[in-house]
């Protein structure tokens, strides 16, 4: 039995790195771990409030408004060090933060789900070792998520295990888990009652469109415009928290909204994702790598649009590599191409089998185990021997 906590540590850029650690969080709960032992933190605000929400903006800016501008960094820091000028000083946000939780809180494991190592704090004489685990939270690898003080590695693919292998992290320390997701993803099917409360017919072709937590998928409008031209396609379209961009919606397409009798669906937020996507007969999102992963575990044959440049262009075309995504830039292209797989069941049935294959609808109870039995393993060592 574990006597001390495990911290979980995730930053607010985006949503997934804070769905990623709250699948963790449950998984371990479900293996018996007391809530009150595990705890979530955002190092950056709660080390530092104002530059943390100053860098999320600018981050939220540069990727939506700035996308050219933001890749560009992506890809020239890339392979940066850990001890490079530029990657020292990324690792260095909540360094003291972090100090003051490992000797206030004694965790039996530390776990990151966005990388922001605060990694000299984490070696302090006054504290021991402590289990550390990264969990790689896209399709891709920035080197941002390498160091040293990083006993762990869960990827999302082998492909991201061979990286990491050649890049000098002995094999034995990576573990191809996926990338974690909500438990009510295993094994999902189709629920009847489920074309019911949302208000969809079971006899036609469902068109998930997830705009992404923040609601920043360019051109929505348009998209819903052209995917209503085919008279037999319903769309369900999942706002998010963009009030803004629903209401707007609600304003443009008030004649083709499915309350006055039309076969557009709009949603704000959506907390079981896993029924509208277990009805839906694809999707089309920002590839972001939780919603990917998810729409992975569902089966559902992938429409990623218009990818900016960065970790989400590099999701893309791996998918797109694999057979499990399709990547269009305008409107028509993605209409066109939805259209195409909607009418011909057989490449619509191999598209789902693609996803399947690439699905990984456990990674959250893989982590979880992992890093409970790393725990047990540091107990052993640490007991006393009788003889």
């Amino acid at each position: 039995m574990l006597a001390g906590r495990i911290l979980i540590i995730y930053a607010s850029y985006g949503d997934g790195h804070l769905q990623a650690a709250r699948a963790i969080r449950d998984a371990l709960q479900r293996q018996g771990i007391e809530a009150s032992r595990i705890r979530l933190v955002d190092l950056m605000a709660q080390a530092s409030p104002l530059l943390n929400e100053v860098s999320r903006r600018f981050y939220m800016h540069s990727y939506s408004k700035l996308p050219t501008l933001y890749g560009w960094v992506y890809d020239r820091t890339r392979p940066m060090k850990h001890d490079s000028l530029f990657g020292g000083w990324l690792h260095s946000f909540g360094k003291e933060k972090l100090r003051r939780l490992l000797l206030t809180e004694r965790p039996d494991a530390v776990v990151y789900t966005f990388p922001v190592f605060a990694a000299p704090a984490s070696r302090t004489k006054a504290y021991p070792h402590v289990p550390t685990s990264a969990v790689v939270t896209d399709f891709d690898l920035h080197c941002r998520w390498v160091h040293p003080h990083v006993d762990r590695y869960f990827v999302a693919t082998a492909e991201l295990k061979t990286e990491l292998v050649k890049l000098g992290i002995a094999d034995r320390r990576i573990t191809v888990s996926g990338i974690p997701i909500k438990p009510s993803f295993a094994e999902l099917q189709p629920n009847p009652q489920w074309y019911a409360k949302y208000g969809f017919p079971e006899d036609r072709p469902i068109v998930l469109v997830m705009a992404g937590a923040a609601g920043v998928m360019p051109d929505v409008p348009e998209v819903c415009e052209a995917l209503l031209e085919d008279k037999a396609v319903h769309i369900a379209l999942v706002c998010g928290r963009n009030e803004t961009l629903a209401a707007s919606l609600r304003i443009r397409f008030q004649h083709q909204l499915a309350e006055t009798g039309g076969r557009l669906h709009l949603f704000g937020y959506v907390e079981t994702i896993h029924e509208l996507m277990a009805i839906a007969d694809c999707l089309v999102t920002k590839p972001g790598g939780i919603t990917l992963s998810e729409g992975l575990a569902a089966g559902l044959p992938l429409f990623i649009y218009r990818p900016v440049p960065g970790q989400e262009k590099h999701n893309a075309l791996f998918l797109h590599s694999k057979g499990a995504a399709q990547i269009a830039r305008h409107p028509q292209e993605l209409s066109a191409a939805i259209r195409s797989l909607l009418h011909n069941p057989i490449q619509l049935a191999v598209h789902r089998q693609a996803a399947r294959a690439l699905g990984r609808s456990g990674a959250a109870d893989t982590v979880a185990l992992d890093i409970l039995q790393q725990c047990l393993i540091m107990e052993e060592a640490s007991s006393p021997t009788h003889y």
